[in-house]
């Protein structure tokens, strides 16, 4: 199948990481199905033959269901998927509340299981293999002093495990399971973030952009021999301290 008859979809689509990965998939050729709430809004894409914009709250499982049948029905195939769509914010670990919690378990886990599910189920019907690439984080391996993120990394971190597992689960499938772990990332989440303090954050000094992760998520979908990688880019922050 060539990359020109293929299907992504990209759930947190309309900016940052996720609108970078539109963006690269489209410039491959390949046909996207891109979600996040208020896509259709947010004046980032324009619907085209190439490209289906589709408004909801991937942690519902109606919004999943959306996604696949609009990729299938559109474009005919859903060949790859980037799990973009994340929340993640810090607090004193006594500080989180349970409605924390359970925000960051709808987004972060619900958002990853429903589309993930079916997209499998539609992988497995056209017996052609594909990817699932999911965006988790560094921190959830490398804890930094100071940046409060243990109840989030409760997500990451499962999200890395399911990664593996779901890799061997798929194997003879075809299906690749991989991940992404960005450190820190220029992106609007950090626009009054002051730049010489995420340096500091890098054992590089230097701070990853869209692009970096973008074109990590595009090597990991087309790499046919690759699968239950966690693949870093934050770095080398995952070492250790520095």
């Amino acid at each position: 199948m060539s990359i020109q008859s293929k299907t992504a979809i990209v759930t947190g689509a309309s900016q940052g990481i996720g609108a970078g990965i539109v963006s690269a998939f489209l410039e491959r050729g390949y046909k996207v199905v891109a979600t996040s709430r208020t896509i259709s809004k947010s004046g980032s894409f324009a619907a085209s033959d190439n490209i289906a914009l589709v408004d909801g709250d991937i942690g519902k499982a109606a919004t999943a269901e959306t996604v696949a049948k609009t990729a299938v029905d559109r474009f005919g195939s859903i060949d790859a998927v980037v799990n973009n769509a994340g929340i993640f914010f810090t607090k004193p670990f006594t500080d989180y509340t349970a409605e924390d919690f359970l925000s960051l378990v709808s987004t972060n886990l619900e958002g990853f299981l429903y589309v993930t599910q079916l997209a499998v189920k539609q992988m497995l019907a056209q017996k052609t293999g594909g990817s699932i690439v999911t965006i988790t984080a560094s921190l959830a391996d490398n804890p930094i002093a100071g940046v409060n993120a243990a109840v989030p990394m409760i997500t990451k971190g499962g999200l890395n495990a399911v990664t593996l597992h779901l890799a061997m689960e798929y194997a003879r499938d075809g299906i690749r399971v991989n991940a992404v772990a960005p450190g820190v990332v220029d992106t609007p989440l950090h626009k009054d973030t002051p730049k010489e303090a995420m340096k500091k954050l890098s054992p590089m000094g230097r701070v990853s952009t869209v692009k970096d992760i973008a074109d990590a998520v595009l090597y990991l979908t087309e790499a046919q021999t690759v699968t239950g990688e966690v693949l870093h880019v934050d770095g080398g922050a995952h070492r250790g301290k520095w």
